[in-house]
């Protein structure tokens, strides 16, 4: 460390009384910054490359969580052959997972892992859904390569429900809602193969101004955990990275070692990994000399780089500060650089490229940087990987209003594939161009809803067109008389029920299915309504959790998020059979152990606790509703094209 803090100009110790000082100075606030960068410098040079060489020498590759570290996180990460990054239960963040990605895709790793589904919710309450909405999270925030958490080995001998992890998601095969597991990952793996092919596609680079925030004269080390973002969140940085996010510009971080490693090429900022289209620094108060340096020389050599409001004020630390401020000036004052005024931005051409100083939303339209529009329907959101004869976007409806109608894209395209990952369907798009001569295409997505689109750059594919289609008419309910049979699960399988009226499985009188954590198999006979329709949907109304539907023998999948509705062509005009296995989570057989005072904790190690790690008990839960609740009703549905 001694070494290290030789490079700012000051043997450290010589300012312990200045580290320990509880009064807020400038020159204290120095020193300190001097004292992390120090940290994160020893973390970087000495500690992860070592890992990384011992498990390459061993035939491995590395993977480990950046976050929480007190060191840069993009270096760090960077560092590792798939950073891995995570969420968890409400506490998310993109612009934060999007630190792991980021470093991968500037160093040019293919692969960004998340530990998903940790204390996504209380133990033995997470549902199939909520990890789906949890991964489509991850995806939009670059993550390719997900992996469980909470999946523990149990023996045969060892009792319901086994060996269990101290954290959620319980993410083994004696959690009931392992049962319908494939589904989900189908849907992940059909993701996965789609954002692990070609490259990154994002357009800006944002500077994350880590000295600004190593400056902070609280504290002495800071680690930089998903928990307290205080790194990102509420900092000009963090401001910048919103703002870009909500208006369809694709970015990633870059740190000041990363960009020392940038050149350029026609114009755009070339690094180990990926190509870019310009630099955003965000309003910042401290730069090193070399990366301001470095920036003017990527200009010079045909790169644009914005400077958002201002330009940095002054370097970091407090070794050598006199001539590194003196250098840092000179730098300003030979690149011709001054302060924006008002919203009017600064334009200085260096060389073969440009520096902007000014408003984002102006200077960014300068740069001729073209956005996913897409992004101003409220809630949805894409990711864009790029192909040698086209694209790929991943794209998500997170808002509350579904989407039905013309969507621009932010590239240009001959023809669009859509493919649906929850069930595999693929259909050309309906596309046109707009009266900016941009490709648009027709899209239907439900909230929380993710479908692939695949761009094709030159050429025009002949296949099926997608099916598009409307509801015609008023529901028609399925009525009759409904069975229901339990067929796996436990502590015991409830008796056959016969209901008119569906309800939950716990409110149908039964002690038995009050306590049950399984599938029942619900069964009715149905006559096609009339008259006839074109195309017909089956809505399931509410399910919990999961269920596999048949009609007439024949397997329509398993649905396992809102809504549960499942296209049809035609039905039998008499004697239609609809079959349908619902898979409820485990609470209700959890709390049953816990009235009862059965011992089934056998972790040895904080041994089992709830989501605020507390000690758990489930005894006072309410029964959670379970099975196929309805109504389940019938939709006339109507073709049509797009126009």
């Amino acid at each position: 460390m001694e070494e290290l803090a030789k490079r700012r100009g000051y043997r450290l110790e010589t300012e312990i009384s200045v580290l320990q000082d509880s009064k807020v100075s400038d020159h204290a606030s120095r020193v300190k910054s001097d004292y992390r960068e120090t940290i994160s410098d020893m973390m970087i040079e000495n500690v992860a490359p070592v890992w990384t060489q011992w498990a390459r020498g061993l035939g491995f590759q590395s993977r480990y969580q950046a976050h929480g570290s007190p060191a840069n996180l993009l270096d760090l990460y960077a560092l590792s052959d798939i950073p891995e990054t995570e969420m968890f239960n409400l506490d998310r963040s993109i612009m934060a997972s999007k630190f792991a990605s980021s470093a991968a895709h500037v160093a040019g790793r293919n692969l960004v892992a998340s530990e998903t589904g940790t204390w996504l919710k209380e133990h033995f309450t997470v549902t199939l859904a909520d990890l789906k909405d949890l991964v489509d999270e991850l995806f939009l925030a670059g993550v390719n390569h997900v992996f469980y958490h909470g999946t523990c080995y149990s023996p045969d001998e060892a009792g319901w429900p086994g060996w269990c992890f101290y954290a959620s998601t319980q993410m083994n095969p004696r959690n009931s809602i392992w049962r319908d597991v494939p589904a989900l990952n189908a849907y992940i793996a059909r993701c996965q193969a789609v954002l692990q092919a070609g490259k990154p596609d994002n357009d800006v680079l944002l500077y994350w101004p880590i000295h600004d925030i190593w400056h902070d004269p609280e504290g002495l080390v800071q680690t930089f955990t998903v928990h307290g973002r205080f790194w990102i969140e509420g900092l000009p940085v963090g401001e910048i990275a919103q703002w870009l996010w909500k208006n369809g510009y694709g970015f990633d971080y870059v740190s000041d070692r990363q960009l020392l490693k940038a050149r350029t090429g026609d114009k755009n900022v070339v690094l180990p990994g990926n190509t870019y289209r310009t630099i955003v620094i965000p309003p910042c108060e401290f730069m090193p000399a070399k990366t301001l340096a470095n920036l003017i020389s990527l200009a010079e050599g045909g790169a644009t780089v914005i400077f958002v409001d201002h330009l940095p004020k002054d370097v970091p630390g407090a070794g050598n500060l006199t001539p590194r401020r003196q250098q840092f000036q000179e730098i300003v004052a030979r690149a011709g650089l001054a302060q924006a005024a008002g919203n009017k931005p600064q334009i200085v051409c260096r060389g073969k490229g440009r520096i902007l100083v000014g408003p984002l939303g102006t200077t960014i339209v300068h740069a001729g940087i073209q956005r996913e529009k897409m992004v101003d329907h409220p809630g949805l959101h894409c990711i864009r990987r790029a192909l040698d004869d086209g694209h790929y976007y991943f794209v998500s409806c997170r808002g509350k209003q579904p989407v039905d109608g013309w969507i621009p894209l932010g590239i240009p395209a001959q023809s669009v594939a859509i493919l649906e990952p929850l069930s595999g369907r693929i259909g050309m798009a309906a596309q046109r161009r707009n009266n900016e001569d941009k490709t648009e295409i027709y899209l239907q997505l439900r909230p929380g809803q993710s479908m692939i689109l695949r761009t094709f750059k030159d050429r025009i594919i002949s296949r099926n067109a997608w099916e598009y289609r409307r509801i015609d008419g008023n529901p028609i309910d399925v009525a009759g008389v409904w069975k229901v049979e339990f067929i796996e699960g436990g502590p015991e399988l409830p008796p056959l029920l016969e209901t008119a009226n569906l309800a939950s499985w716990t409110e149908m009188g039964v002690k038995a299915a009050e306590k049950f954590a399984g599938t029942a198999c619900y069964s009715i006979t149905f006559d096609a309504p009339t008259p006839s329709a074109e195309a017909w949907l089956i809505d399931l109304g509410k399910v919990c959790q999961s269920a596999r539907v048949r009609l007439n023998g024949q397997d329509l999948g398993t649905f396992f998020t809102q809504p549960f509705s499942i296209p049809l062509l035609e039905l039998k005009p008499t004697g239609n059979i609809l079959e349908v296995e619902v898979t409820n989570n485990a609470a209700n057989r959890i709390r049953d152990l816990d009235q009862r005072g059965i011992p089934w904790r056998n972790f040895h190690d904080i041994n089992f606790v709830s989501i605020t790690y507390q000690p758990f008990d489930a005894s006072g839960w309410p029964p959670r509703d379970s099975g196929l609740l309805g109504p389940v009703r019938l939709f006339r549905q109507k073709l049509f094209t797009p126009e």
